[in-house]
């Protein structure tokens, strides 16, 4: 393995420890969310900086798997926080944002 590799590998490794304690700490299920996506892309990644140095190319669609596993989480977190959104409004049409999460009313208790 040369310098170049056992670099790229560690800033990945290192990108993806540091999503994982953001995955883990939160506070919210936003950050959360953010954290997920941005493991996904740092698998990505990983996968796509292996494939390139073993010329291996069929991992190839094993990386349109993940980009589109993470696509898809994406879009189906937005939808859902956004219809949190939506039904969190008074009657007078004001957005009062999204509810508490059960992690914080505990902590405020």
């Amino acid at each position: 393995m040369t310098v170049v590799a056992g670099a790229l590998y560690a800033l990945i490794g290192g990108g993806a420890l540091l999503a994982l304690v953001r995955l883990a700490r939160g506070p919210s299920l936003l950050d959360r969310v953010v954290a997920t996506d941005t493991l996904l892309v740092i698998i990505s990644a990983g996968l796509a900086v292996h494939a390139a140095l073993v010329r291996d190319p069929t991992l190839v669609p094993v990386l349109v798997v993940v980009a589109l596993l993470a696509f898809v989480g994406s879009v189906s977190v937005a939808r859902y926080v956004g219809g949190m959104l939506l039904r969190s409004r008074t009657e007078d049409g004001r957005d009062v944002g999204l509810p508490v999460a059960a992690e914080e009313r505990e902590s405020r208790s």
